[in-house]
């Protein structure tokens, strides 16, 4: 597992920081932890996104496009898509490619986030929204996990416009999981390298 550094919390003495300062030290591994897959596929590390970086552009798309979907509890996609990755801090980014069975790398991430946020006030309700997310027992779960897709063939295809990968295999991958017809308008834009239409304004 390729990382940019070691992991911040091993810069803690036992006994140093807050409740808060040694969890914040626990996911700033985020930061530090490279996206695999685009490494697999050739990116150098140099231009390689982060973890975080995945994560944050993808709580942003989520606050773009959740307008598009007004029965959605807007402020619950944004929570989870901020914590959908973060049993990554230490269970690191597995990819379909590292011969991980499913499950195995679900147990992993949850250990991951349970150790993280057990510790913490308030952290049960996280556990719980992660939780949740894993599952994809929610529509706002599974909207995130569809822009989590979005996100992935949106940086495939800024790589493939800087000459570093072909990004066909990460649109195709996303098209497994992307049904959400407001979602699929953007991938399909991206996709054909044209805009798209414009969204009808509401009530009209």
């Amino acid at each position: 597992m390729k990382v940019k550094a070691d992991m911040p919390i091993n810069l803690l003495g036992r006994d140093e920081g807050t409740e808060f300062g040694r969890v914040f030290f626990e996911l700033t591994q985020l930061k530090h932890l490279y996206r695999q897959g685009w490494l697999r596929a050739g990116v150098p590390e140099l231009r390689c996104e982060s973890v975080a970086d995945h994560s944050y552009l993808t709580a942003l798309a989520c606050m773009l496009l959740v307008g598009e979907r007004p029965e959605l509890d807007a402020h619950k996609v944004l929570r989870l898509a901020i914590l959908h990755d973060v049993g990554e801090a230490y269970a690191g980014d597995i990819t379909p490619h590292d011969g991980v069975p499913r499950e195995e790398k679900e147990r992993l991430e949850h250990q991951a986030v349970v150790s993280i946020f057990g510790k913490y006030a308030g952290g049960t309700g996280l556990i719980a929204l992660w939780e949740e997310y894993a599952a994809q027992t929610t529509a706002e779960a599974r909207f995130v996990k569809e822009i989590d897709r979005l996100e992935l063939s949106f940086q495939a295809d800024i790589y493939e416009r800087q000459g570093l990968i072909d990004a066909r295999a990460f649109f195709d991958y996303a098209r497994e999981t992307i049904t959400c017809r407001h979602v699929s308008r953007e991938l399909d834009a991206v996709d054909a390298g044209t805009p798209p239409p414009p969204s009808p304004k509401r009530g009209a």
